[in-house]
């Protein structure tokens, strides 16, 4: 029986308990307060529902990630971005490329709720969630969302309006997280796009590892700006 989390406390059941099938479902119910959230993801978990169940806690087994350093850029990718003129940057607009990823989610049939919405709306305000935004004479084109805790990133989803241009922003951010020393982009689930990327399929107790030593410490960098030649790394 799928255990019902207690509204009053943040306490999970530990990942190893959830279950095979579907893969990783470990729990129901709670809140999306930004303390739980957080709680959630330094211990391997994260929230996935559709608007017509309850809140749905997950943690699969093996885990879809990868080191920043790792990331693959094919030549198709590089050349794009030598003949194209890009502007990257960290938090420009938030709320606009969620409101992308969430029109992208809903005509695939998956969702970010309102109150997912709201939820990581506010995790940006308090300088958890970050995104990647890249446009092109102005417009944005592309980008991605996710939450930066202690030297781990928690990529939560991408868009593309453009051919290329989340895999730009992919790029990017790991070439970025690499310099500053992060150990691990989590992915979540694996596709044949993070995969020719670089992501691979770790196993739980593995990743699990990883966050233990990593998502307590401290980033060694004050802000979120790419540097300056982070286009030329990719």
């Amino acid at each position: 029986m799928l255990p019902w989390l207690n509204p009053n406390a943040l306490d999970f059941p530990h990942p190893d308990s959830a279950l095979t099938d579907p893969d990783g479902l470990l729990a129901a119910g709670g809140d999306l307060s930004p303390e739980r959230l957080i709680a959630a993801y330094k211990t391997g978990i994260f929230p996935w529902y559709s608007e017509d169940q309850p809140i749905l806690w997950w943690s699969p087994d093996p885990r879809c990630a990868l080191q920043p350093g790792s990331v693959h850029s094919s030549r198709s990718l590089k050349k794009f971005i030598r003949k194209t003129a890009l502007t990257l940057t960290f938090d420009n607009a938030f709320e606009r490329v969620i409101s992308h990823c969430s029109r992208l989610e809903s005509e695939e049939g998956t969702w970010i709720t309102d109150e997912m919405y709201e939820a990581y709306l506010q995790l940006h305000d308090l300088g958890v969630a970050h995104s990647i935004e890249v446009s092109i004479d102005g417009e944005l084109v592309g980008g991605l969302y996710g939450l930066a805790i202690g030297r781990c990133f928690f990529g939560e989803s991408m868009f593309s309006v453009r051919a290329n241009a989340s895999k730009v922003a992919f790029s990017a951010l790991c070439r970025q997280l690499q310099r500053w020393n992060y150990s691990l982009v989590d992915c979540q689930v694996e596709n044949s796009h993070l995969l020719s990327m670089g992501a691979t399929s770790l196993p739980r107790q593995e990743f699990l590892s990883i966050l233990k030593d990593n998502v307590d410490q401290q980033a060694n960098h004050d802000r979120w700006i790419f540097d300056i030649d982070i286009l030329n790394a990719i």
